[in-house]
């Protein structure tokens, strides 16, 4: 008997260039220049207890998790992302048990909150909700460059376009741009243009870039063909839209997309149930489990035809035999009259 060879492991500069290539990887290189623009700006002393807490959470608990439901060792790149993203949302002045509690809700969601491909809800957009209800938490949205003003809308645009157009997210990054800045304008015309003005300036100009390009098009959270994508930003522009005028919260734009994650994850759910549903192709009785087919006519034998053309004036009928397919053809009538073979395939002249 002949062993198997073991699949070797790969190689560490192998794994890295594989992550570099995935959008996640990508990600990550994106969020550590924008890291390195926020962080002076802030202060390290600010930023990073709470920064380096949350991504040592995310770390711990999703290497544990895969190493217990998978039984191997993952890189945490999704982990990450969700605490790199929870941590330049809220305030840098927050308690460090803020971000590290918001992370570890961030990830136990992705796991209680999901169907089977994948979670219901944004993990870092339900996490930030449920500690500004608990712990009223600040989100300032430091992460989104506001102390650069236009100059910092300009990296989010950038870097936000290179996302987009790499995961294909172009018609809801769209879409949700357009529905959010003309509701607020409308508002502004019609008499409320002091209290929507904020939207316009920074920080939020900032905060409604860094949400559209790094939170609202979570591949896991969002449709994936065009018409779905535009539906669904249209839902979470109106419902941030509906929410601030309504309640004045300020994590409006995390609540918003939760509810477009339950309108997507509605709809999925109803598409699955309607494939469930739809009747299956009926087996054919020959074969079990085969699809019933119309059985192709056979060809007619060669010397069939031959006789047909040879049958005199009658050779365009169909005669009985022929139809029955059963033996030869009937004695052709010494009387009849049988053309020569060329006047077979000529065709009359008309004159």
């Amino acid at each position: 008997m002949t062993a198997i060879a073991a699949r070797p492991a790969p190689s560490p500069l192998r794994s890295l260039k594989k992550l570099v290539r995935a959008p996640k990887g990508q990600l990550l290189l994106i969020f550590a220049g924008i890291l390195a623009l926020a962080i002076p700006s802030e202060g390290a002393a600010q930023v990073l207890p709470g920064l380096i807490g949350a991504v040592a959470a995310a770390a711990i608990v999703d290497v544990t998790v895969a190493r217990l439901h998978r039984h191997t060792w993952a890189f945490p790149d999704g982990g990450i992302l969700t605490a790199l993203i929870i941590a330049m949302v809220l305030s840098p002045y927050e308690d460090v048990i803020i971000p590290v509690a918001a992370t570890v809700i961030a990830l136990a969601s992705k796991h209680l909150f999901r169907t089977r491909l994948a979670n219901v809800f944004n993990p870092a957009a339900l996490a930030i909700v449920v500690v500004s209800v608990l712990f009223d938490s600040i989100q300032s949205w430091w992460g989104a460059l506001p102390e650069y003003e236009w100059l910092g809308v300009a990296v989010l645009i950038v870097a936000g376009a290179y996302i987009a157009d790499r995961i294909n997210k172009w018609p809801l990054v769209l879409t949700f741009l357009g529905t959010y800045f003309s509701l607020f304008t409308l508002a502004s015309l019609n008499g409320e243009g002091a209290q929507v003005a904020e939207i316009f300036r920074a920080p939020d100009i900032h905060a409604v870039l860094f949400f559209v390009f790094f939170m609202a098009d979570d591949p896991p959270t969002c449709p994936v063909k065009f018409r779905d994508q535009a539906a669904y930003a249209f839902i979470v522009a109106a419902a941030a839209f509906a929410v601030f005028q309504l309640f004045g919260w300020v994590y409006f734009l995390p609540a918003a997309l939760l509810v477009g994650n339950a309108y997507e994850g509605t709809r999925k759910w109803l598409a699955q149930r309607d494939r469930k549903r739809r009747p299956a192709a009926r087996p054919s009785a020959a074969k079990p489990g085969g699809i019933v087919r119309r059985p192709a006519s056979p060809a007619p034998p060669l010397a069939s035809v031959v006789s047909r053309s040879a049958a005199g004036p009658n050779r365009h009928a169909s005669p009985l035999w022929y139809r029955a397919g059963a033996g030869a053809p009937p004695p052709a009538d010494p009387a009849a009259e049988v053309p020569p073979p060329d006047e077979l395939f000529r065709r009359p002249v008309h004159h």
